[in-house]
């Protein structure tokens, strides 16, 4: 990552989880790590049956030294992501990790702070045995379920639209496979 996205990751992460603890209104730990590869900066809290639940944000893609026009596009994950860290790190009073709330939303660095709220709300109505919570999200989302892997994920249309950009700059020319010959066509 280039150094202007690690800043950018950064200040988010510290106004995100300070904005989380306090709108939680419960006890929330939050751990900062200088590390982008591992052990993610995170806040964690228990749940009301002390289960051990956590959000973390990482980038799910970034500018680098090699690819400068790559965009930025995070990844804010509820109870995904960084398990084996936080696991290790439970404390005596908690049951557990909380396996039955898992959630990644792929967003732009400028929608993050937009979601709060709405994650707040996911949380806590997850936490309350709530099927649903009143909230609209801030920004049009696209979700995929996986049922085998028993957790959400949803993209921003904007981080979407940005990613597919990305990949496909131009509309000049785009390879498509003959399978019928089993060979690329350009």
């Amino acid at each position: 990552m280039t150094p202007t996205a690690i800043r950018i990751v950064s200040q988010l992460r510290q106004e995100f989880y300070s904005r989380f603890a306090t709108a939680m209104q419960i006890p929330v730990n939050i751990t900062s790590e200088n590390s982008y590869t591992s052990n993610l900066s995170k806040a964690s809290w228990l749940d009301s049956t002390q289960q051990l639940n956590y959000v973390c944000i990482y980038a799910h893609t970034a500018p680098d030294a090699l690819v400068a026009e790559r965009p930025l596009i995070l990844r804010l994950a509820v109870n995904r992501g960084a398990d084996l860290a936080v696991s290790t790190r439970q404390g005596k009073s908690s049951h557990g990790l909380n396996r039955n709330l898992h959630f990644e939303l792929t967003l732009l660095p400028e929608e993050v702070l937009d979601f709060l709220p709405w994650i707040v709300s996911l949380v806590k109505s997850h936490d309350t045995g709530s099927s649903s919570f009143g909230l609209e999200p801030p920004y049009p989302l696209d979700f995929k379920t996986s049922h085998a892997l028993s957790f959400q994920n949803a993209w921003t249309q904007k981080a979407s639209s940005t990613l597919a950009k990305q990949l496909l700059p131009s509309q000049e020319y785009v390879p498509c496979l003959n399978t019928s010959q089993g060979k690329l066509l350009g």
